[in-house]
């Protein structure tokens, strides 16, 4: 297993996040109902990203299955469930800083990265790709999603990754440390609000 505590999870980018989080802790007045709610979206991002972590395979395979076999980017539809469940368990300011953070997502960071990785896996993958782009959602369920059992990759002739779930691509995808952080987040909040 992976140590979640790398230094790569420590990067400056992290920072302003943090930085906010802090004063919103600090100023912020959560409330049992909110952060119940809240709550309960941060475990369903967690087990998103948890169930696509442990079913992505980098660089070798494009991977289908799991997640994937209904949306693309199932670590960044799980990224803004946990954003929202945040935005939700801290009121009205946690509100107001969830409609900035999802307009830079949506107006400037996803677009940019869906075109990248996007023709990135193109090149890689060729026509495999195009028809998975095709027929699955970037961060919307599509159903029923791909054919079940279609896990091959023609372009390639190899397996469009293990079907199974595994802890070990779920450590070596460093879930371990985004889950630990986002854990101690939530106990933060939840510590907010019953000390209120």
């Amino acid at each position: 297993m992976r140590n979640p505590l790398r230094l790569k999870n420590l990067r400056l980018r992290f920072l302003p996040a943090a930085l906010v989080a802090g004063l919103c802790l600090a100023w912020l007045e959560p409330r049992p109902a909110q952060t119940l709610v809240g709550a309960t979206l941060v475990a369903l991002g967690l087990a998103l990203r948890a169930w696509g972590a442990g079913h992505l395979v980098k660089r070798d395979s494009l991977t289908v299955t799991g997640p994937y076999a209904y949306l693309r980017h199932p670590l960044y539809a799980g990224t803004l469930l946990i954003c929202a469940g945040f935005g939700i368990a801290l009121g009205p300011a946690g509100w107001l800083a969830l409609a900035a953070l999802l307009s830079w997502f949506f107006v400037s960071y996803f677009p940019s990265k869906e075109r990248r990785e996007s023709q990135l896996l193109e090149q890689r993958y060729g026509s495999s790709y195009t028809a998975y782009r095709a027929r699955v959602g970037a961060l919307l369920p599509s159903l029923p999603g791909i054919q079940r059992g279609s896990t091959r990759d023609p372009d390639r002739g190899g397996a469009a990754g293990n079907a199974r779930w595994s802890l070990a691509r779920y450590s070596e995808n460093n879930e371990l440390g985004t889950a630990l952080g986002v854990v101690v987040g939530l106990a933060l909040v939840a510590l907010r609000t019953v000390s209120l």
